[in-house]
């Protein structure tokens, strides 16, 4: 009798736990049909024109999956890919995907590098969560930011790590933080220095990014090579550099109110002009550019477009969609 009862309590314990099991693949999945029109199992190329690749965020099987549209018909249903991403960027022929483990404690990260055509060339795992990713012009960096905990210079708990990957030598930078820093053309040391909102300059060399430190946001231009950063300007985050390389987008902080912090704004390098854009709402993300003219940034309902030189309003591109960049 014991024997039995024992198996019985075995068997109801198994079936407790398929049931919890089942209930968490469930939930992953969401909803059993997309709520938006979507193709699958047709090829992807990062590289083909005239398209516009992002997250897709949609409800349904398929979110968080890449997804492609036509940049001229975004309306149409979107052909949806098999790898699932929590960041996607991609830049000549080369894609990085950062995905976030699953159930994993700490948090850890996939830094996922791919060809073209979405064949995996290299993985790394580092902790953190993503936030922010990119692809060199050339296609031959990737760099990515990951939130971190655990740091004792991080008030909330948090901070960040910024990262670089050389392709072409295959050298990997898993935080910039010991870069050189020079802030009012002096050199700064402080144990709370933060990077992160890296964009790289056309020749690969330099790049942009964000530095934090005693509560306050700098835009440095930094040299990859020499690894020294400068301080171009105070309150700037997430930047993101134009086609043409003259103008920076990014996110500047107007507001104290934590529920709306940011304004988007583009800086104009040589002058050192500065113009809000039409989008009066908040927006914490990193802008990519569509071309010369048109910034793309992500927001809880999708990717919206806004003129970049201040005019016109903001616009929904695509809905139930993020990370936006330009094929």
């Amino acid at each position: 009798m014991r024997a039995r009862i024992l198996g019985v309590a075995a068997a109801v314990v198994v079936l407790i736990a398929a049931a919890v099991v089942f209930g968490l693949q469930s939930r992953d999945r969401g909803p059993a049909v997309n709520s938006v029109a979507v193709v699958t199992g047709q090829p992807i190329s990062v590289q083909a024109k005239g398209q516009l690749l992002f997250r897709n965020t949609a409800e349904g099987p398929d979110f968080g999956h890449l997804a492609t549209v036509p940049a001229d018909r975004p309306g149409e249903p979107r052909k949806v890919a098999g790898l699932s991403c929590d960041r996607f960027a991609t830049s000549a022929g080369t894609a990085l995907c950062l995905a976030a483990q699953p159930g994993v404690l700490p948090p850890m990260t996939d830094v996922i590098v791919l060809d073209k055509d979405l064949k995996e060339i290299r993985r790394v795992e580092l902790p953190g969560t993503p936030s922010r990713g990119r692809v060199s012009p050339d296609g031959k960096l990737v760099y990515w930011t990951l939130f971190v905990n655990g740091d004792s210079y991080a008030e909330n708990g948090f901070s960040t790590r910024a990262g670089i990957l050389d392709l072409s030598t295959g050298n990997l930078m898993k935080s910039i933080e010991e870069m050189g820093l020079l802030l009012d053309g002096k050199p700064y040391y402080a144990s709370d220095v933060n990077y992160w909102g890296i964009t790289f300059a056309p020749d690969g060399k330099r790049f942009y990014a964000t530095v934090g430190t005693k509560g306050k946001t700098y835009l440095v231009e930094a040299d990859y090579e020499k690894l020294v950063a400068r301080m171009v300007r105070e309150n700037v985050e997430c930047p993101s550099l134009s086609p043409d390389g003259k103008r920076i987008a990014f996110k500047k902080r107007v507001s104290a109110d934590p529920a709306a912090p940011w304004r988007l704004a583009v800086l104009e390098l040589a002058s050192g002009r500065e113009t809000l854009l039409a989008e009066t709402r908040s927006v914490d993300d990193q802008a990519a550019w569509l071309d010369d003219r048109t910034v793309a940034y992500g927001l809880e309902s999708g990717v919206w477009t806004v003129p970049a030189d201040g005019t016109g309003s903001a616009k929904l591109l695509v809905q139930g969609a993020s990370s936006p960049a330009g094929g």
